[in-house]
C-alpha cells in the first residue's frame, strides 16, 4: 500500500511573545503532522501554545509582536511561513478552512448567513448567483442546519449557539478544502449540542476525506473523534502518538493531569444533618414576551412554568439542561435580576415580593456566581476595591471590607496581592476565582452559580469545583449550581432538577437521577457526555 504523505507537516515551529510577556516564546520546537482523513487533536490548556499552531497555519498571527521565528509549515509543498499575504489569501478558505471558538464573534451581526458564506466563493473567483445560492443552501443541508430556505436569510442572533457554529463549519467547508482547523469549536456548548457538532466534523470528514486539525483542552472529546493526540504544555510537545496509546496508557504526568481532571460524573454522597430549610420555590412562572410589528406577531416564550424545589443549608441542587432550557432564567429570578410572572421564592421563611424592595428584603444574603467573571467585573476596578464594594454598600466600613477582601483573596488560593491588580491581569480560572470571593464577601447564606466552569479548562475547572465544595463546607451554604454537564452536576449537587423548555421533567437524588435516570431527555443528555473509554479498553487498543 502506497504511504500517504501528510497534508500539513510542521517541523520546529516557535512562536515569539512580545517583550513583557510571562515567557519569551508561546511555542517552541513543535513537530507535528496530519494525514488525509485523519483527526489530530491538539490538547492543553489555555496559555499552552495551541491556538498559536492554528494561527500561524492560517497566517492570523498579530505580526509582528507575535510572529514566527523558527521552524517551517509545510502545506502541499509550499512553506506556508515564506508565502505573501496574498498567497495566504488565496489558500484560506479554499485550501483550508477554520471553524473558530465563538462563533458570534467569528459572523458578522449585520450581514444575512447566505451572504456571510457567499463571500467564500466572492473571495476565490466569480461563481453566477444562482449556481452560488443552490451552493450554499447545499453547505447549509450539509451540516444538518433544518429549513435552509429560511436560515439564508436569517441574521446570527436569530440562531443558537450550535446552529451559529453550524454555520461556520458551512463557511469552513462550502470549498471543500483539504484541511480543516478547528479551534475549541464546542468549548461552551450543550452537551448535546456538542456531540451532535462532533458527529457532523467526523462525518464530513469520512465523507471528504478531509484532515482535521482539531484544538481542545476536554480529553473526553478527544476520545470520541481522535487518531492522533498531540499534547501542549507551556508551549512545548510533552506527548504524542496515537489516540489509543495516549489515553490508555499516557507516559507524561502532565498528560495523567489532564485526564485525572475529566469530572467521572459519579454522585458524591456528603451527608447533611442541618435541615434549616434556606430556600423554597413554589409554582414559580417567568414568561418573555416580545412586542409585535406591522408584520410581525408578538412572540412569548416560557422560560419557567409552575418551579417548585426546597433547599436546606449546606445543600446544593443542580438546574440541568440545555442552553434554552429555562434553567439561568430561574437562577436570575432566585437573585433578583429578573422579575417572574407568578409564584413565591421564600427565603429563610421571608416572601420574597416581586419588584424594588426584592433584593433588600433578601439583605445581600443571595448572591450570585456568574458565567462570564470578565463580563460581571469592571475593568476599572481593582480586584480588592471590586469584592469590597458589596459589604461597603451595605454600611461595612470600608477598612474592615478591605480587610475582608484580604482575607478571601487568601482563601480562594490568590493571596492579598492580587487586591491591587485589574480583572484582565488574571487568567479565566483566576477571574472565577474572584467572582467567588466577591459573593463571599457579602457573607451569603444562598449561592446560585450560573455556568460557573463552563468555559474553563478541564484542570482549572477541576480546582473551580474544588473551592466551590470547600467553601460549602466551610460556610455552610446552600447552593443552586446551573449547568449543562451532568459530570459536573454529579460531582458537586446533592439533588439534581432536569429542565426542558422550562419544565422540571425529572427531579431527585443525584445519584438516582444519574444512575436510574426516568426521562428520556435526561437520558439524552448522560448519552450526549463524551467520556473516556475504560482503561482497559484503551490498553487493549495499544496491545
Amino acid at each position: 500500500m502506497k504511504p500517504l504523505h501528510p497534508v500539513l507537516d510542521i517541523v520546529d515551529l516557535s512562536i515569539s511573545l512580545p517583550s513583557g510577556a510571562d515567557r519569551a516564546l508561546a511555542v517552541e520546537g513543535a513537530t507535528l503532522s496530519v494525514l488525509p482523513g485523519q483527526t489530530l487533536c491538539v490538547v492543553g490548556e489555555s496559555g499552552s501554545g495551541k491556538s498559536m499552531i492554528a494561527n500561524a497555519v492560517m497566517g492570523l498571527l498579530p505580526r509582528p509582536h507575535v510572529a514566527p521565528v523558527a521552524g517551517r509549515i509545510m502545506f502541499e509543498g509550499h512553506d506556508l511561513l515564506q508565502l505573501t499575504e496574498p498567497q495566504m489569501r488565496e489558500l484560506r478558505g479554499r485550501r483550508i478552512g477554520m471553524v473558530f471558538q465563538e462563533p458570534m464573534t467569528a459572523l458578522n451581526p449585520v450581514m444575512r448567513i447566505g451572504e456571510q458564506i457567499g463571500e467564500v466563493f466572492d473571495a476565490h473567483g466569480s461563481v453566477p448567483a444562482a449556481e452560488k445560492r443552490r451552493r450554499i443552501l447545499a453547505a447549509l443541508a450539509d451540516v444538518g442546519l433544518p429549513d435552509p430556505e429560511l436560515l439564508i436569510d436569517a441574521y446570527p442572533f436569530r440562531l443558537s449557539g450550535g446552529q451559529r457554529q453550524r454555520v461556520m463549519i458551512a463557511c469552513a467547508l462550502v470549498l471543500e478544502p483539504v484541511l480543516l482547523i478547528a479551534d475549541e469549536p464546542t468549548t461552551a456548548l450543550d452537551v448535546t449540542t456538542q456531540a451532535q457538532i462532533l458527529a457532523l466534523i467526523r462525518e464530513l470528514q469520512q465523507r471528504r476525506g478531509t484532515a482535521v486539525l482539531f484544538i481542545t483542552h476536554d480529553f473526553g472529546v478527544v476520545s470520541e473523534i481522535a487518531d492522533h493526540v498531540v499534547v501542549m504544555q507551556t508551549g512545548h510537545v510533552v506527548e504524542s502518538g496515537p489516540a489509543a496509546q495516549v489515553l490508555g496508557a499516557p507516559q507524561h504526568p502532565y498528560t495523567r493531569k489532564l485526564i485525572a481532571a475529566i469530572p467521572d460524573g459519579q454522585a458524591q454522597t456528603v451527608p447533611h444533618d442541618d435541615l434549616t430549610r434556606v430556600l423554597q420555590v413554589q409554582d414559580l412562572c417567568k414568561t418573555y414576551r416580545s412586542s409585535g410589528g406591522l408584520f410581525k406577531r408578538g412572540r412569548a416564550v416560557q422560560a419557567a412554568k409552575d418551579i417548585s424545589f426546597e433547599l436546606h443549608r449546606g445543600e446544593t441542587l443542580g438546574l440541568v439542561g440545555e442552553s434554552g432550557s429555562g434553567k439561568s432564567s430561574v437562577g436570575r429570578c432566585l437573585v433578583g435580576l429578573a422579575p417572574f410572572d407568578s409564584g413565591r421564592i421564600i427565603f429563610k421563611g421571608r416572601n420574597l415580593a416581586q419588584g424594588r424592595n426584592f433584593r433588600s428584603a433578601a439583605a445581600g444574603k443571595i448572591q450570585m456566581v456568574f458565567q462570564d467573571p470578565y463580563a460581571s467585573l469592571n475593568p476599572r476596578h481593582r480586584v480588592g476595591a471590586a469584592i469590597a464594594g458589596g459589604p461597603i454598600a451595605q454600611g461595612v466600613g470600608k477598612a474592615e471590607a478591605m480587610a475582608r477582601a484580604m482575607e478571601l483573596l487568601q482563601l480562594v488560593g490568590l493571596g492579598a496581592d492580587a487586591a491591587q491588580r485589574y480583572p484582565h491581569e488574571f487568567s479565566g480560572g483566576q477571574r472565577q476565582r474572584i467572582g467567588i470571593a466577591r459573593a463571599l464577601a457579602m457573607q451569603p447564606e444562598l449561592l446560585v452559580a450560573d455556568e460557573p466552569v463552563s468555559a474553563l479548562d478541564v484542570s482549572v475547572q477541576a480546582q473551580v469545583l474544588e473551592l466551590f465544595a470547600q467553601v460549602r463546607a466551610q460556610f455552610q451554604l446552600a447552593m443552586v449550581f446551573i449547568t449543562h454537564d451532568l459530570r459536573v452536576a454529579g460531582q458537586m449537587c446533592d439533588r439534581i432538577a432536569v429542565m426542558q423548555r422550562g419544565e422540571v421533567v425529572e427531579y431527585g437524588e443525584t445519584q438516582k437521577v444519574l444512575n436510574d435516570p426516568q426521562h428520556a431527555y435526561t437520558r439524552k443528555l448522560i448519552d450526549a457526555v463524551p467520556r473516556l473509554a475504560p482503561q482497559a479498553d484503551m490498553s487493549a487498543k495499544v496491545a
